[in-house]
């Protein structure tokens, strides 16, 4: 009988050991001889249809600058909305009048009028502005601002949901830091991104474990994009499993207590 108990004991282990993950959770494992080069992928982010952007004009004499930010109190402090996912994000306050970018592409400027977007960078239409506004005012300053910069992060993450990033600057790495990190059960060879720009769809699968990705252009994010972490083999059988199977092995390990208690004696 003692020979049996060794077996379902046995038995009983190999079911537990068989549950555990077996992926590697090791990132860049060899960023040591990766060459980073992130920086051509940064500044690339375009304005997008339905972009919020901040705008201000400033001078020295800014009573001269008055009418290019109309509608605007010195007061005011644009504060991007925050939602219920973004845990331990703090957004950064940008005062200026609001520019919400229509489905042309254009915005409505005070006395500039409208000024087409597509295609354009911040950077780029912050100098465009900056030279039209020069035809009326001696040295003026523009400052602009996206206030709207949002990505979605789902599948196997502590933190599902939208983030809103108040500077307009993320990293797949940053996305996946807010959203807590990968479970335990998120394939870390196998992140999907999916960017929409200009309504052209892409897609992209990132190796986390290999350092390479560094310099795919899915690295620094941009505006909408979406990320799947998909889920390994280990969640995919637990899904499978009677959701009682938990409470099974329990009674049955109990089973095995009373009936080696019984014999024994």
């Amino acid at each position: 009988m003692k020979k049996n108990l060794y077996i379902y004991y046995i038995l009983f282990g190999l079911i537990l050991f068989s549950c555990k993950p077996q992926e590697n959770f090791n990132y860049m494992k060899n960023i040591e001889d990766v060459a980073v080069n992130t920086s051509l992928q940064k500044s690339q982010n375009t304005i997008q249809v339905g972009d919020q952007l901040v705008i201000m004009v400033t001078a020295k004499d800014m009573d001269v600058v008055k009418p290019f930010n109309q509608n605007y109190s010195s007061s005011e402090v644009v504060q991007p909305n925050q939602p219920g996912g973004n845990t331990g994000m703090v957004a950064s306050q940008t005062a200026g009048p609001i520019y919400v970018v229509d489905d042309q592409g254009d915005i409505d400027f005070p006395v500039i009028g409208k000024i087409n977007t597509v295609g354009k960078t911040t950077t780029e239409l912050k100098d465009i502005l900056r030279n039209k506004v020069a035809h009326y005012v001696i040295n003026p300053t523009v400052s602009l601002r996206l206030t709207n910069f949002k990505i979605t992060v789902l599948g196997e993450v502590n933190r599902q949901g939208d983030y809103t990033i108040s500077n307009g600057n993320a990293t797949l790495l940053n996305a996946l830091g807010l959203a807590g990190d990968l479970t335990i059960y998120g394939k870390r060879d196998n992140v999907l991104v999916v960017r929409n720009v200009d309504g052209n769809i892409t897609k992209e699968r990132v190796n986390l474990s290999d350092a390479n990705f560094f310099n795919s252009p899915y690295f620094y994010l941009k505006q909408g994009d979406v990320i799947y972490v998909s889920a390994n083999e280990t969640r995919e059988k637990t899904s499978r499993l009677d959701p009682n199977a938990g409470i099974y092995i329990s009674v049955a390990s109990i089973v095995v207590t009373i009936l080696a208690l019984v014999f024994k004696k």
